[in-house]
Parts: structure tokens; C-alpha cells; sequence
């Protein structure tokens, strides 16, 4: 890692950024596209402007590109750099700044949320474009066929409900079988200098085509959904510098699994990961994307690309070619899609991709990173499985055409042979485009030849819906899985917490299930053919776009280009229903200092996977009461050890949603008491809506991840780090813990020095203090005295409508 705040020259430094270019709107009015586009174009126009008076006030200071759409974003851009002082030093990672997206998306599961949100507003159509994907509901078993016949048979209400408001509100609908959102995001949507956010953690994948997209929990998109100022501190900006080429057996995925392996599950948290270098031009737009999407996995914000001539391909052949003309001008007349030649990084991070060789990282954790020349040594030191039971690749991460083209000349190696998979082989493609592509070229017909089963479009295995058969969710034998997934928590998968998750490329993946032996490195080692020869993989070729253009396949799979609100659509929830249910606002801030007792103190690593957990409990999404039953059951008792227990003060034992329900029943507000990186992982914000439903008030931990952070704030929660690391010892569950002086830090709009005292009393009567942080801005404090951001926005709607 080089030095902080390196100054840097760019790739393209040559295409200097001119601010009279941008100032005159002659040259602005050109950018327009096509009426049929428009939806999908950002209004350049607006931003560069807005651009414009930003580097006025920063005396043309070079701006990385992260902070050039973030900050053509801005609602108003005189104040929100109102306090910079000519600098933008002054702004990253200091200042909230308010915001207008630009798009909203969002997946089934956690659209339902965010939509039963949304209509305690009272609109009638949604402020910017928005789109639904039904994605994350779908079982992956049998095939695609049987698969999705079964899961639109069971999900039918749900997604009856999320179509019934997308023809409401004027909200595309992609339906179960379209694909997965961040696929269809990238193939309709994503375009450099996009600002958009979604309701899922991994969707930072559009950042692969130049665009700012943001992983948010429902409430946070219902800001955008509203047109009410959606509200981000300021990230830094960690530029990783990209030198040299891939070659052989190293792809994109290795990028991102050797970056999260020098950074940690944290080490992004707080920053746009920004790429740029020489490296960069060398890899494709698809490639690019999925570097972006396990971003998320290191905690970063979000991550993005300058524009390159991968993105201009990509475009043209994805039915956009007049977005990409508009946006070749505005690059040519201002880049205004790269960084400024001078911009500086508060962090910069070398990866040579001529020395980088692939990587595997696992289990239960994404930044365990370990090079395939290594990984047989450290699986027998570590003790994991010397056989593999399953390999499985595409999802959102790795779908690509030019990822699934790769693995197919691997395939084509081993059939020319008679070599036969030795393990179980699943392929999942991101979309229907990227289906019925791969099927017109061969490529299914390849993959099922040789027994693999492609799964539905749709995420599958990836988040749990897998309904394996091979291994029992109760076996305690311990087994291994090859993925080109993005995450690997425990029990994500299969259900099964000894089940560990490696991930890496679909390359690797598809090699090793010629040989199921975790020792075996497809670089180096040969397999054994039956009659005795020994056969060695060459690197995998693939295209990184198809030949003879992609084709959309099955129409029906395709929504309305531009829909329009149906005010007449009724949008039905039955009172009976176990999978919808409409919501009633929390309870304001009472106006006085809060006072609770810990419920429990959790050890080690808690995402949220633990804290709200996805698999079978999918379904009841868009049902508060009965999700809420699984509020922290994967959480580790730091005192007992026990997963899912914890203790009544008179010493009763409970599961830990149980205690919390008797607790709410009482009166009695709880605490919970945790350690680093709190709410690591999806944007799920039930793990925020079931604390607060279930008579949570505060969240006192080492360190939170940012969307957890965010999305506690939203439900009206008070999320709280110790000052000191060390209290957190001092700290036992039954304890009673009682803030100081939070009537003063809420008087004073959040800006009291971000501190705040509270006191721990314990059982046998002795107390003491101890200083806790708080990070809540003004419009967050009023989130809280509110009872959540929805009271919030909706108490202002109402307002406005009677004006």
C-alpha cells in the first residue's frame, strides 16, 4: 500500500478536465438521446452543471471521478460545499451530503419491504425510475424448468403483490426467470456516471460500467422512491491502481478476491474503491463488474471504473448505442467519466495483474485469501476437506458471457478425453439475455452434455435457496463447496454451518470438478484419464462478447420499456396472510433518556446472516411479525458460547427472538452488545426492522459495517461504538445500561462532538460510566425522534399535501 493521499496521473491524463466546457450550455444542450433512452440516461446536462459550480467553489481543484458523479449528484451543490472551504479535504469522509439518485432498484425480497414502506407516503407514482426483480425467491434443485414452475407456485402472492404495485406506481417489473437484478441493472441500465441506488449489498456491480451504484437497506430507498434528499456521509476514496494484463488461467474474479484479502472485510469500509492505471483498459466491462460486486465483501460503499472502450462495446451491444454516442461526446469534451489528472486518493493499493495468479478464498469468510499454488498446503494445515463435494458457478458475480464461454472451453477440454465431472456441477445464469445467448452458441447444450445442471435465472444457491440433497442442513460432518460466488458465511448456502464455501473463479471452479481434490491446481497438476495418460487443462478461452450479438430470448420475460402509474390497480394484502403484511408506524422518541438492560453480549464475527437470516426465512420478507422470529439465531453468546440462547434475569433460558418478544410483552427495552463490523454482509434491513419491532432501542459495538449503520438509523434505533474497546469487557448480559445525555446530543441536531455518556449499572447495584460514539447528522436525529425515517417522510408528505 502506497502512501495516503498520493497524487496520481491518470491513464487518459492527456483529456485534461476544461470547467469553461462545462459552463457553457451550448455544449451541455447536445447531450440528449433519444426519447425511447431517456429513462435511462442520467440528465447529464444537470450534472455537469452541477459539476461546474462545485469546481467553482473548489478553485478547479482535481476531483477523483468517485467524487465527480457523487458530486454532480449533490441537491444543492453551494451547500453542501458550503463548509469545504475551497477544499474537498474538508468534505471526504466529514460532511453528509444530500443527494438525488438517479434510479432505484430493487430485488423481490427486499422489495416487498421497501414497497409496503412506500405506500405509508401516500404517492402516486414514484419520483424517479425504479424497477422490481424477482430474483431472490426462486429454489435451485432440479433445472431451470421445474425450478421456477415450483417457486412462482409458492411465491405466487408475493409476487402478485410486487407486480400489483408495479403497475400502481409505474414500477418496471421483471418478473421470476427475467434474472438476477444486478445482471438486468448492467444490461438495461447502468451507465457511466449514473448515480442509483438498490436494495441489495452487491449492488455496486453497475460500478463495472462507470456508474456510482449504492447497496441500501428499503428505507433508504424510499428517500429516492419519494424525491426526498437521500443523505450519505462522504466517502474517502482508496484508488487501487490495476498495472500490467491478465493471462492464462487469471481472470477479473481474482482482482477482487486478492484485494479483499489485503484490505479485510473492513479495510474499504468508509470508501469508494475507485480503479484506475494502465491495467484497467485490459479488462472487459462484465470483467469490471464483477470486481465491483464483491466490493461490498470488503466493506467499501461502493466501486467504480473510469470509462473505457470496454464500456462503449458493452453498450452498443446491449441495444444502447445512442447512450453510448452521448456519452463518448461528454468524455471527449470535459471527462467528466475519469478521474481529474492530479486528483488524490486517501489510500492507494498496487495489484499487477501480470504477477496475480488465482485465488481461492474461504471459509466462512471473504477475505480469507489464499493463491491457488498454496491453497492444497493450507487445506491439509488447516484441517478442511480433502474432497470436494460440489462446484457451482455464474450468480450475480460471475455470469457474464465471456465468464460462462471460459468455462466452456474447459468443459470442451475434458470431453475431447472422456473426462467426467467427479462432483456435482451447477450453473446459474444472471439473465435471460445472457440464457438464451449462451443456449443459441452451444454453450448450454455443452454444459448439460456433460452433466451439469443450469439452474434458473435467478440467484439460487447463492443466497441460500438451494435445496440440496446430497448434504443434510443438520449434518455435522464438515464438506466443502467450490462457488464463483461473492459470499461464504456460514450456513449461507445449504442451510448447513459445516458446509464451507470457497471462493474463486468459475475456471477453478469448473476444473476442480474434474478432480474433487483439493490439492489438485489446474495450473500445474495433471489428471489421471482411465486409459492412463496423464491430462493436463491449457488456460480457458473465452469471448468477451458473443460473436454474433446477444438476443433477448423469451419475450415474456420482458417488462414495459417505460410504465406508467395505473392510479385504478388495486394493491391487496389480506389480513390473514403469513408472507405480507402492512406496516404500523413505530413509536416517536418518548423525550427522555433511554434506559435498558443488555439481552445479549455477542462474540465474534455477526452479520447479517446472523442477525437476520435468509434461506427459508425469504418468505416471510414481507411479513415484520413473522421474520422477526428470527432475529439473531445465528448470533454467538460470548458468556455460554451457545448460538441462539440467552438468559432471562432470573436466570431462564431462551432462544434469543423468544426473549426479546417476553422482553417487549414486559416493557422492558433491550440492548445488544457486540464486536467488529456489526451487520457485515447484505443490505438486509430487516436485521434493523426486527430489533426495533421486537422492543430493541439501542446497538453498542466495536464497529458497525455502513449500510447496518445506516439502515438502524432509518427504523428509529440508536446504533452506538464504544470510544474505548476495552468497555466491551466490562459489559455483561442482564446489565442495565441508561444514555447520559442524549436529550442533549438530540438538541443539539447530532453536532455535540459525536460523544455520548452512558451509564452501566450491574447486577449487584455498583455502576459506572463509559464514553460511547454516535455518528447520527441532523436529518438522522429527526429519524429518531420520529420513530423511523418512514414517519418521517411520511409526516412531511402529509404536510405538503395540505399547503
Amino acid at each position: 500500500m502506497l502512501s495516503a493521499r498520493q497524487s496520481i496521473t491518470q491513464v487518459r491524463g492527456n483529456l485534461c478536465y476544461h470547467l469553461r466546457s462545462l459552463a457553457t450550455s451550448s455544449t451541455i444542450n447536445h447531450y440528449e438521446v433519444p426519447q425511447l433512452f431517456e429513462s435511462r440516461t442520467p440528465p447529464y446536462a444537470k450534472l455537469l452543471n452541477n459539476l461546474a459550480t462545485v469546481k467553482k467553489i473548489v478553485n478547479n481543484q482535481p476531483l477523483t471521478l468517485a467524487e465527480k458523479i457523487l458530486y454532480s449528484h449533490l441537491v444543492d451543490p453551494e451547500e453542501g460545499f458550503a463548509s469545504s472551504q475551497g477544499n474537498v479535504a474538508n468534505i471526504r469522509g466529514l460532511q453528509y451530503l444530500k443527494l438525488n439518485p438517479d434510479r432505484v432498484a430493487m430485488q423481490d425480497a427486499s422489495a416487498q419491504m421497501a414497497l409496503l414502506q412506500f405506500m405509508t407516503c401516500g404517492m402516486a407514482s414514484t419520483a424517479v425510475p425504479a424497477s422490481i426483480h424477482c430474483d431472490h425467491l426462486i429454489v435451485g434443485k432440479d433445472g431451470a424448468e421445474e425450478d421456477l414452475i415450483k417457486s412462482i407456485a409458492t411465491n405466487k402472492e408475493v409476487f402478485d403483490f410486487l407486480q400489483s404495485c408495479g403497475d400502481k406506481y409505474g414500477i418496471q417489473f421483471w418478473g421470476p426467470g427475467s434474472g438476477i437484478i444486478h445482471q438486468i441493472v448492467l444490461e438495461n441500465f447502468s451507465v457511466p456516471g449514473l448515480m442509483m441506488l438498490g436494495t441489495d449489498s452487491h449492488t455496486p456491480n453497475a460500478g463495472g460500467l462507470g456508474a456510482i451504484a449504492i447497496g441500501v437497506g428499503g428505507a433508504d430507498a424510499v428517500d429516492a422512491l419519494t424525491g426526498t434528499p437521500w443523505e450519505l456521509k462522504a466517502p474517502k476514496v482508496l484508488g487501487v491502481k490495476l498495472t500490467g494484463h491478465l493471462s492464462g488461467w487469471t481472470s477479473p474474479k481474482d482482482v477482487i478476491t486478492k484485494l479483499a484479502g489485503i484490505l479485510t472485510v473492513r479495510g474499504g469500509t468508509g470508501y469508494i474503491v475507485e480503479y484506475f492505471g494502465e491495467g484497467v483498459k485490459t479488462l472487459s466491462c462484465t470483467g469490471m463488474a464483477t470486481i465491483c460486486n464483491m466490493g461490498a465483501e470488503i466493506g467499501a460503499t461502493t466501486s467504480t471504473f473510469p470509462y473505457q472502450d470496454a464500456h462503449r462495446r458493452y453498450l452498443i451491444q446491449t441495444g444502447r448505442e445512442p447512450i453510448a454516442q452521448v456519452v463518448d461526446q461528454i468524455h471527449k469534451d470535459t471527462n467528466f467519466l475519469a478521474a481529474d489528472e492530479g486528483a488524490e486518493y486517501d489510500k492507494v493499493v498496487e495489484i499487477n495483474l501480470s504477477e496475480l495468479e488465482p485465488h481461492v478464498n474461504g471459509p466462512f469468510t471473504p477475505d480469507l485469501s489464499t493463491p491457488i499454488s498454496k491453497f492444497g498446503e493450507k487445506a491439509q494445515q488447516e484441517g478442511w476437506p480433502q474432497t470436494i463435494s460440489a462446484g457451482l458457478i455464474g450468480s450475480c458475480t460471475n455470469s457474464s458471457y465471456q465468464d460462462m464461454s471460459r468455462a466452456v472451453s474447459i468443459i470442451k477440454q475434458a470431453e475431447a478425453v472422456g473426462l467426467k465431472p467427479k462432483i456435482p456441477f451447477f450453473v446459474t445464469p444472471g439473465s435471460e439475455q445472457i440464457r438464451a445467448t449462451i443456449e443459441r452458441d452451444g454453450l448450454i447444450d455443452t454444459f448439460e452434455k456433460n452433466g451439469a445442471i443450469v439452474l434458473a435465472n435467478a440467484c439460487g444457491p447463492c443466497i441460500g435457496q438451494w435445496d440440496r440433497t446430497d448434504v443434510s442442513k443438520t449434518s455435522s460432518e464438515t464438506n466443502s463447496i467450490f462457488t464463483s460466488f461473492n459470499r461464504n458465511f456460514r450456513a449461507r448456502n445449504d442451510g448447513n454451518r459445516n458446509t464451507m464455501n470457497f471462493l474463486t473463479s468459475p475456471d477453478m471452479v469448473t476444473a476442480m470438478i474434474y478432480s474433487g481434490d483439493a490439492n489438485y491446481n489446474p495450473i500445474t497438476d495433471s489428471i489421471k484419464l482411465d486409459n492412463g495418460e496423464d491430462f493436463r487443462f491449457v488456460a480457458p478461452q473465452g469471448d468477451e462478447l458473443p460473436n454474433a450479438g446477444f438476443i433477448k430470448g423469451r419475450e415474456e420475460f420482458y417488462p414495459e420499456l417505460n410504465p406508467q402509474p395505473k392510479p385504478e390497480v388495486e394493491v391487496n394484502v389480506s389480513p390473514e396472510s403469513d408472507r405480507l403484511q402492512l406496516l404500523d408506524p413505530f413509536l416517536p422518541w418518548s423525550g427522555e433518556e433511554l434506559s435498558t438492560n443488555v439481552l445479549l453480549k455477542v462474540e465474534g464475527k455477526c452479520t447479517t446472516d446472523h442477525i437476520s437470516a435468509a434461506g427459508a426465512w425469504l418468505k416471510y420478507k414481507g411479513h415484520l411479525e413473522n421474520i422477526s422470529n428470527n432475529t439473531l439465531i445465528g448470533a454467538v453468546n460470548k458468556e455460554t458460547g451457545e448460538v441462539n440462547k440467552a438468559y432471562d434475569l432470573n436466570g431462564d433460558q431462551y432462544g434469543i427472538p423468544e426473549l426479546m418478544i417476553k422482553w417487549k410483552e414486559e416493557g422492558r427495552p433491550w440492548i445488544v452488545v457486540a464486536e467488529h463490523n456489526y451487520g457485515e454482509g447484505s443490505a438486509r434491513e430487516h436485521a434493523a426492522l426486527s430489533p426495533k419491532f421486537l422492543g430493541g432501542s439501542i446497538l453498542l459495538v466495536k464497529s458497525f459495517a455502513r449500510i447496518h449503520e445506516t439502515n438502524l438509523k432509518k427504523q428509529g434505533m440508536l446504533p452506538l461504538t464504544f470510544a474505548d474497546e476495552a468497555d466491551y469487557d466490562k459489559i455483561s448480559s442482564g446489565d442495565v445500561i441508561t444514555t447520559i445525555d442524549l436529550k442533549d446530543m438530540i438538541a443539539k441536531d447530532g453536532n455535540n462532538g459525536g460523544e455520548l455518556r452512558v451509564q452501566v449499572t450491574k447486577k449487584d447495584g455498583s455502576s459506572f460510566e463509559i464514553i460511547t460514539k454516535h455518528t447520527m447528522s441532523k436529518d438522522q436525529v429527526e429519524f429518531f425522534k420520529a420513530g423511523s425515517a418512514i414517519n418521517y417522510i411520511g409526516n412531511l408528505k402529509k404536510q405538503q399535501q395540505q399547503q
